[in-house]
Formats: C-alpha cells, structure tokens, sequence
C-alpha cells in the first residue's frame, strides 16, 4: 500500500509543477521518476492488476512527454 502512495503523491507533484509552468525537463525527470516507483509497485504487488494498468499509463505519459520535446 505504501508503493500505491508514493505514486499518488508523484502524480500529485507532477500535476502541481505542471499547473505552475514547470519546464519540460522538470516534467520529464518526474515523470522518469514516476515510471520508476510504479514499477516498484507491481514488484510489490506480485499480481498485477491496478500496479501494472499504472506503470503502462505512466509508460505511455513518458513516450508522450519525449515527443512533444
């Protein structure tokens, strides 16, 4: 449960920074960062399910984030 928080509150920071006018490359560490701690949530999890939709949502966020740069 604790690996869940700690990607709700990333997502959270990330909405935030956005919201402020952060620079890409701020987003794009974070997002990094995200991908990172969701992955360690489906480690934790072992089965899947809500971890593993969250790091392939997070995957594609990140593809995102390259192609606009």
């Amino acid at each position: 449960m604790e690996e869940a928080r700690t990607v709700l509150d990333r997502l959270a920071r990330i909405e935030r920074l956005r919201s402020e006018g952060a620079a890409p490359e701020t987003l794009l560490d974070e997002l990094r960062r995200l991908v990172a701690e969701a992955e360690t949530w489906v480690e934790a999890e072992r089965e899947g399910g809500a971890a593993a939709a969250a790091v392939e949502h997070c995957r594609e966020a990140l593809r995102g984030a390259h192609a606009m740069m």
